[in-house]
This record gives C-alpha cells, structure tokens and sequence, in this order.
C-alpha cells in the first residue's frame, strides 16, 4: 500500500536526478563521450536563488552532442530533469530523447527521434519502432498513466510514432514504472548504436545538416522558453536554450 502513497518532491525529484545520472554515465561510459572543455552552466540558479539547476555537454565520435540537464524549483514543486543524446553523421541510428519531471504531478518523455522520413525507408520503421509498438499501447492503455501532447507543433513534428509520452501520480509505483522503461529503452539504444552499420560518406553532411536543423527548432522554439525567461532572465536563459543545440554556447 505505501507504494501508492503520494511521494514529497525532493523524494521524488532526487529519486529522478539518480535515474537519468545513472542512465547519462552508462552511456558516457558505453560510447566514450567526453565533457565539453568549458561547462560554465555547470551550475546556475534564478536571480531570487529559488530555483537552481545545471547543465552539462558532452560529445565524442558517435555522439555528437549529448545535453544533461535539470533544474529544480521546491518552493514551486516543480522540477525537471532531461538526457538528450543527439547522434553523429556516422550511423543513423535514431537519437535518444529521456526528459522527466514534477509539475507537481509526475510527467516523463521517453523517444527515439526518427532521422529519416518513416515512409520513405519502411526499413528503418520497422527496426526501429515496431519493437517499440506492444510497450507503446501497453502504457496507453494503463489507466494511472495519462497521455502529454504538447502544445508545440515542432516538438510534435519532433516526436516518433511511438513517444513514451506521459503524466502520472506522484507514488514510487510510478517511478519504478519510469525506471524500468529507461533503462529499456536506453539499453535497447545502447546495442543498436554498437550494431549500426555506417552510413555512406556521401550521405553524412545532409544527415548532420538535418540533425542540426531539428536540435536547434525545437530548442529555440520549446513553449517552455518564456518561462525560462521570467525565472532566469534573458541572458541566463538564452545560453541555456543555445547551450541545448549549439556547440557554440560560451
């Protein structure tokens, strides 16, 4: 019974931050990805100091850019924790998306982001999102769990058939239901990276054009944006949101 019990939000939130840490060094450690050389969002926080957060990049030779980041308003009980890990040119394998949160009810995102047009290479649909599919109606027919669609054409536009896209209770059921299904999905990931076959050089610069092009819409597009603004500031917020896609962000 006390597994249904409503957690607090520093239980919950901590209980988030050490699920998707383990997850971010598994990978770093996978796919031998590197800290970007100058982190200066390392640590940040709200001009009034109630809310905090950080952010860190990484990137190596398969993983062009990988973001881990969170921020954290307790007063609010809100809270948000995000893994993006954005391939490189040389596989096409899909990126991986993992994004949990508080608002204050529990809300997680867990994607491969298609790299290709699904109906154009019915292949690649088929690796990659038909073993998805049963776990897919699995959690939309689970009735603690309601379906998120976000109010942004281009997050939307972003997202694959199949997006783990929810908001739940705030119980420990709910955070082993989240634990459980990241560490799938990231494992999954995980081998089909080390199987991928490499894409033809010729084919390389479009695919990282086009990766480029989707990581920077949906960051300097994202709803949440304005209200980064409010609570950061401007300038703050602007290195925070160029800091999600460019390499640039100092």
């Amino acid at each position: 019974m006390t597994s249904q019990i409503d957690l607090d939000h520093a239980t919950l939130f901590a209980q988030l931050q050490n699920i998707l840490s383990e997850l971010q060094r598994e990978v770093t450690q996978q796919l031998a990805a590197f800290p970007h050389l100058n982190q200066p969002l390392q640590s940040f926080r709200s001009p009034d100091g109630n809310v905090t957060g950080s952010l860190l990049t990484f990137t190596g030779e398969e993983l062009d850019w990988l973001v881990y980041s969170w921020f954290n308003a307790p007063q609010m009980k809100f809270g948000t924790t995000r893994l993006t890990l954005w391939l490189s040119p040389l596989i096409q394998v899909p990126h991986l998306a993992v994004e949990f949160g508080t608002k204050p009810d529990l809300f997680f995102y867990i994607d491969y982001i298609p790299r290709v047009d699904l109906w154009a290479d019915l292949s690649y649909s088929e690796h990659y999102y038909e073993p998805l599919d049963a776990t897919y109606m699995t959690l939309r027919e689970n009735p603690n769990l309601s379906l998120f669609v976000s109010k942004a054409l281009y997050i939307r536009q972003l997202q694959s058939p199949t997006p783990l896209c929810f908001t739940c209770p705030a119980t420990q059921d709910s955070v082993s239901l989240i634990e459980h299904t990241a560490r799938e999905m990231c494992f999954r990931w995980l081998t089909w990276v080390k199987q991928a076959e490499p894409v033809s050089v010729g084919r390389q610069s479009a695919l990282a054009k086009r990766d480029l092009l989707m990581r920077k819409t949906v960051a300097e597009r994202d709803p949440g944006n304005v209200v980064a603004k409010q609570i950061f500031g401007a300038e703050l917020a602007d290195q925070l949101i160029c800091a999600l896609w460019s390499k640039d962000y100092e």
